[in-house]
């Protein structure tokens, strides 16, 4: 079966390049094709070790400190990291450095207050925490449904950077690009679970963070290596002059600045495609490591980011690249795959088709990878926590949760690529700040809460966890995102870009005011079972692969 979806995939590729009107670069087409068959090889590895639930979510727990720490860095430098940032400032300057910088300061939250507990009071997911002590049904129900509208989010961001980098790669029509995708992405997660989605982590983040410091330095050695020269070149070239180092259109004002900031920061602690990654080491200790690890790696790759940026302005919109402006402003009409392309082209500018290649490879695998992983949190949340306990009260086997989890994995697929077709014109950055959104005004509150505060109750974690979703889904449809640009209405009724600020305070009030006034008898109960909790958290007395302290 593995080996039909592969030759079919590949098959539809060579298909529509050979039928397209512009010329092909045979170079990156080979680089591209290579990084197929190799993963495709992983993933057949993969499912030949993949048995039990167990190890299709986790490994197995087999995944080291350092390995882990390169794949939660390869989860977390998507296509809105590398593509998405890259492209917002090559277009607008600041407000891509802001994402950037938004990107990279949430994890000092994992490292100090999060990641050790993660993985001595869960399991297979971040819900397993919130379910300790408190009323596992609906905590489950309410963990499922944040999860999936983060992964919902997310995947539009992926779909959308797949379909625009394949499009240009084989100059086949954006549609067709999503479609082949998705079925690849169905593919990686369906038969190699966790084990093949980390191994392409891996694989992924060492070539990128390869690919980005080859191209900061190609372009840093035409200005004597000085940040200072490379961004007065871009100044004087860029239409916009100045104001590129001005806030742009996404923070423009004070509340939609510090919205993205709490989104960004907050947002990286409720990512369920991320967290699940700390389940997929042995115990604290590694988990510890792999944060460490990728911090590192995830710090160096967004300060390289900007200057990324930064080439693509000197490099597209030099006096030899006219093509890319007009009367004054960037003509994305000549850029194949817009905004969001433009490392891809910078990578040609500097180091011809062969490098193209490379980089299309790399940011393919850069989407991949991430979809893989966020399709893995989508189906772990639908099987694990709807299906097994909430459906079954936790009587599944592994065998029904299996086949369940890769039945959700099709489905996910199919709407993935509906996704895609709808957003096809978005910033993929832009619309993975507003995952971020509700990954920190749904997940997060209830997490930290869960760990940290002995007053929380079912009630109050659920009343407050959906006031903080509903929030903050509602603020982005009625935001020009989606109202405007998606609907057609003529204005938005929400002012602002971002709805952080608004349904995170939802969220914590909510879920402090239905707490403090909760006096049943469940609450008791989850109240008395704080102290044991908190005891296993910081012990990992009673979790798999305790460690000595």
């Amino acid at each position: 079966m593995l080996k039909i979806f592969t030759l079919l995939g590949l098959s539809s590729l060579a298909l529509f390049a050979a039928e397209g009107d512009k010329a092909l670069n045979i170079n990156a087409v080979i680089m591209f094709f290579i990084f197929i068959v190799g993963t495709m090889g992983i993933t057949k590895w993969a499912a030949s070790k993949t048995k039990s639930a167990s190890d299709f979510y986790t490994a197995g727990g087999g995944i080291s400190g350092f390995q882990n720490g390169l794949a939660i860095a390869g989860d977390y430098m998507s296509a809105a990291s590398f593509l998405g940032i890259s492209g917002m400032i090559f277009l607008h300057g600041f407000d891509g450095m802001i994402y950037a910088i938004g990107f990279l300061v949430g994890w000092p939250i994992i490292l100090f207050l999060m990641a050790e507990k993660l993985r001595n009071l869960g399991k297979f997911n971040f819900t397993d925490i919130a379910a300790y002590r408190l009323d596992e049904q609906k905590i489950r129900i309410l963990a499922a449904f944040g999860s999936l509208t983060v992964v919902t989010f997310y995947l539009i961001a992926q779909m959308v950077g797949a379909g625009k980098l394949i499009e240009l790669l084989f100059h086949i029509p954006y549609a067709w690009s999503v479609v082949i995708v998705g079925a690849l992405m169905i593919v990686y997660v369906t038969f190699g679970g966790m084990l093949a989605t980390t191994w392409v982590q891996i694989i992924k983040a060492v070539l990128l963070l390869s690919g980005v410091t080859f191209i900061a330095f190609m372009v840093l050695s035409h200005y004597g290596f000085s940040f200072i020269s490379l961004a007065a070149e871009a100044i004087s070239m860029h239409p916009k002059g100045e104001a590129i180092l001005n806030p742009g259109p996404f923070v423009s004002d004070p509340v939609s600045a510090i919205s993205l900031g709490l989104a960004l920061m907050l947002g990286t602690a409720g990512l369920p495609h991320i967290l699940m990654r700390f389940f997929t080491v042995g115990n604290a200790r590694e988990a510890r490591k792999s944060v460490v690890w990728a911090t590192g790696f995830i710090g160096y790759f967004y300060l390289i980011i900007g200057i990324v940026g930064l080439g693509a302005v000197v490099f597209l919109l030099s006096p030899e690249a006219t093509m890319y402006f007009k009367d004054g402003v960037i003509d994305m009409k000549n850029i194949i795959g817009g905004n969001n392309m433009a490392a891809v082209h910078l990578s040609s500018a500097i180091g011809g088709d062969i490098f193209l290649g490379f980089i299309a490879a790399v940011s393919f695998a850069t989407i991949l990878a991430v979809v893989a992983g966020l399709t893995l949190a989508a189906s772990n949340s639908i099987a694990h926590d709807l299906y097994a306990i909430v459906i079954r009260k936790g009587k599944a086997t592994d065998e029904e949760e299996m086949k369940v989890s890769k039945r959700t994995v099709l489905v996910i697929g199919i709407v993935a690529i509906l996704l895609g077709f709808a957003f096809e014109n978005q910033n993929i950055a832009f619309m993975v700040g507003l995952a971020f959104a509700v990954a920190a005004s749904a997940n997060f509150p209830i997490l930290i809460l869960s760990i940290y505060w002995s007053k929380l109750t079912t009630r109050g974690a659920f009343i407050g966890g959906f006031l903080g979703l509903i929030t903050a889904v509602l603020l982005v449809v009625l935001s020009k995102t989606v109202w405007v640009d998606i609907f057609g209405f003529e204005t938005a009724i929400f002012p602002y870009t971002q709805p952080a600020l608004f349904s995170i305070l939802a969220a914590f009030i909510g879920i402090w005011f239905f707490s403090i006034t909760d006096k049943s008898a469940r609450a008791e109960e989850d109240k008395g079972g704080f102290e044991a909790q908190q005891i296993r958290a910081e012990t990992g007395i009673g979790a798999d692969g305790a460690v000595d302290h």
